[in-house]
């Protein structure tokens, strides 16, 4: 780093004075949005923070994150949900089960317990208007003031982001299933 560079870090980083729970959203049409919310909670695990999960949509298929996450003391995991909606053809059943899996996500959030929570694919539930967006942004506007919250899914709403400290978009540029044909893969896909 030269010697410039390194002044105008050490200059933001003098005014970087405040502390807050930050609302992050991981959005986009590539892949690792969940990848990188799980890596935020093993962060945040190594760091002994509590931390909840609610995975939504994805309740119905076996996920490793699932299978490790959930054995750590420190981690509250559910995985609410009966699949993707183009799987399910369901949307009265596909509502219910979102407003359930809410339920658990609102208690998440307002726990003050809890320093990191994440709503995996909460994005794609707003998308197709499972759940009231203003009711999720009034309970994410509530949430205890070091509560650290990540929502993820393709198609964020514009409201979502305005609201965001962080947001990050994450753009496919080549895909091997989509480019290649090559199949989803354990320990990369799922």
């Amino acid at each position: 780093m030269t010697e410039r560079r390194r002044a105008g870090y050490e200059k933001k980083k003098a005014r970087a004075t405040r502390e807050k729970g930050l609302l992050i959203v991981y959005t986009g049409e590539g892949k690792g949005k969940t990848t990188a919310a799980m890596g935020m909670v093993l962060r945040a695990v190594g760091h002994d923070m509590p931390v909840g999960v609610v995975q939504f949509i994805k309740g119905a298929m076996d996920s490793a994150e699932r299978r490790v996450l959930s054995a750590l003391p420190q981690v509250r995991f559910h995985a609410i949900g009966d699949g993707f909606t183009w799987l399910t053809q369901d949307r009265e059943g596909d509502m219910a089960t979102a407003r359930e899996a809410w339920g658990v996500a609102r208690e998440m959030i307002l726990d003050p317990d809890l320093a990191l929570v994440v709503l995996d694919e909460l994005n794609v539930i707003l998308k197709y208007g499972y759940l009231d967006l203003d009711e999720i942004l009034a309970v994410l506007a509530e949430r205890p003031p070091m509560k650290h919250v990540v929502v993820t899914g393709r198609h964020a709403p514009a409201a979502l982001v305005e609201a965001a400290d962080l947001v990050s978009e994450i753009r496919r540029v080549k895909h091997p299933f989509k480019e290649q044909g090559v199949k989803a893969q354990a320990g990369i896909e799922f």
